[in-house]
């Protein structure tokens, strides 16, 4: 890997690099909510021009504290289920598998796009137990690709927007039906976060388009039969939160009088079939 790898992504996609740079920024920070220096790594062996993207670490919180807080669930599970799956879907150039280390009785997947996954090939290593998956969220076939024989964390970060309401409640249906028992975590952005779309620097940039509100977990309990909620915290609840910065513990307090911009950013975590 002593060549930079060139990049050519559009649309969703793109974002996947902006999330990439703030982590990579958070690694410096005094106090770093993520702290992923291999996110820090992995921008050095892309030819890209980082400083294009014209955002600061200031906005770095808005995507580390998330993921954060996934990496904290995702050890939790793996935990108790020492043996079992883990489908990252919407990976992008995230680097959960090497952050949480996974064990050696782990067979972790990453899923997304064919060209993401490419990327992916040529930016990380690989290790043992560790599979990619080139497709599509929306292909109804490549969740048969994967071995239901063991309990399954179904972690979608960053995704869930991008899909209609249609798409969402599918796929999150398939996964419930196909594995005999574990968990779905998944962020959601609320009705405001998805009206105001037009204003996130990140997605007018990327040329994408949201769709997909969910406003609280009974959005999903009432259409994902078999999920049961084992929690639900906005951006300002979650347990990685007091990592941020000041500026970001401040807006805690003022917008405590606006319950639908506190509550746009949501963490949820369900559990589905037989309880370990």
């Amino acid at each position: 890997m002593t060549d930079k790898v060139a990049v050519d992504l559009s649309g969703p996609a793109q974002t996947m690099l902006s999330t990439l740079y703030l982590k990579a920024l958070d690694a410096d920070f005094e106090r770093p909510v993520l702290g992923d220096q291999y996110a820090k790594e992995a921008i050095g062996r892309i030819d890209y021009d980082w400083h294009g993207l014209g955002i600061t670490g200031k906005w770095a919180p808005m995507f580390t504290v998330r993921t954060a807080q996934y990496d904290i669930w995702a050890r939790q599970f793996m935990a108790v289920n020492e043996r079992c799956t883990v489908i990252h879907l919407g990976c992008g150039l995230d680097t959960r598998v090497f952050r949480l280390d996974p064990g050696p009785d782990v067979e972790w997947f990453d899923v997304d796009f064919p060209a993401v996954i490419s990327l992916r090939e040529k930016v990380y290593p690989s290790r043992p137990n560790y599979h990619l998956l080139p497709t599509s969220a929306t292909d109804p076939s490549w969740l048969d690709q994967i071995p239901a024989d063991r309990p399954t964390l179904f972690l979608a970060e960053g995704i869930s927007m991008y899909l209609t309401q249609a798409e969402g409640v599918a796929l999150l249906s398939r996964v419930v039906d196909r594995f005999p028992s574990g968990e779905l975590q998944i962020d959601f952005f609320n009705w405001l976060a998805i009206k105001s779309q037009k204003t996130q620097t990140l997605v007018r940039r990327s040329g994408s388009t949201l769709h997909w509100a969910v406003n609280k977990p009974s959005d999903i309990l009432d259409r994902v039969p078999g999920t049961r909620l084992l929690n639900a915290v906005t951006l300002f609840d979650a347990s990685t939160f007091g990592r941020a910065s000041t500026a970001f513990r401040v807006a805690k307090r003022a917008l405590r009088f606006l319950p639908p911009v506190r509550d746009s950013l949501q963490y949820h975590r369900y559990g589905f079939g037989t309880v370990s």
